[in-house]
């Protein structure tokens, strides 16, 4: 059973990625900022999910 965390920390992930290339693409420092932000968010969701997962792994 994979975390709601780790769902949301991967679609976070894509969409900062996605924001950041067109910030890049269209030389919108802050888009990409934005996206920058919202890809480092995903990753920490994403950690917090994995960790959930294995303290429930464990009981």
């Amino acid at each position: 059973m994979v975390d709601e965390d780790r769902k949301a920390g991967t679609a976070d992930k894509i969409k900062g990625t996605v924001k950041e290339q067109v910030g890049k693409l269209t030389g919108d420092e802050e888009k990409q900022a934005e996206g920058n932000a919202q890809k480092n968010k995903g990753k920490v969701q994403n950690k917090v999910g994995e960790a959930k997962d294995k303290v429930r792994d464990k009981l």
